[in-house]
């Protein structure tokens, strides 16, 4: 079963923990919308996609921002090789050194940034899902996308959506017969009828974004 909140903590609300707990929330999904029990019968049983949390997450996803898939695996293959992958690793070279492991000169300079903001990875795990988004985009180089998505993964927070990922605004056109792929206020609008489980939205979206590029042949 999904725990209803963390013990002592309230305002968390409810934590996506196991498989059971993402088809609690695609049965009401399905349930309540007929578009998601439409997309839920060629997806099939979703994934769970819980990932670990820490700073190793959070420069993971810098790393991949803006570059290919086998880009951001190769770089980041690199710095684990290296040992960078933990604060003091990072500030103990120069922006330089980690250009020279394959980041842009941004990221690198967005690599420190994050070693130096100091972030209480303990404390975002109690904190509401509002809290976590402020403060990690308090640190240059994570923008709301990528906080929302460490939210839904990292924390497992099950009623966190990230609107401005694009394939979730392709498949919601798709899903939902749009005449034009939905802005991220508009898609943000959308996903408020989703809530308790917008988490579990997602991970529909982009399951059905993977079955409707498959049938079309681009992916």
């Amino acid at each position: 079963m999904i725990a209803p909140s963390i013990a002592g903590q309230p305002d968390v609300g409810r934590i996506i923990q196991s498989d059971a707990c993402v088809s609690e929330g695609a049965v009401w999904l399905a349930a309540t919308e007929p578009r998601f029990a439409h997309a839920l019968k060629l997806t099939g049983p979703l994934p769970l996609r819980l990932r670990p949390d820490g700073f190793g997450q959070l420069l993971s996803a810098i790393v991949s921002q803006q570059v290919s898939v086998a880009s951001a695996r190769a770089i980041w293959e690199k710095l684990e090789t290296a040992g960078m992958v933990t604060p003091d690793a990072i500030l103990a070279v120069t922006e330089e050194d980690l250009r020279g492991l394959g980041l842009s000169r941004q990221k690198a300079r967005y690599a420190h940034a994050l070693a130096k903001a100091g972030l209480d990875f303990e404390a975002l795990r109690h904190a509401p899902d509002d809290e976590v988004v402020k403060r990690l985009t308090a640190v240059t180089g994570i923008g709301v996308w990528t906080a929302e998505i460490y939210a839904m993964f990292s924390l497992g927070r099950a009623d966190v959506f990230a609107p401005g990922d694009l394939a979730l605004q392709e498949a919601a056109r798709v899903l939902f017969h749009l005449p034009a792929r939905p802005r991220e206020r508009e898609l943000r609008e959308m996903a408020r009828a989703w809530s308790p489980w917008r988490s579990v939205a997602a991970r529909t979206l982009f399951a059905y974004y993977h079955v409707t590029k498959d049938k079309e042949g681009l992916a």
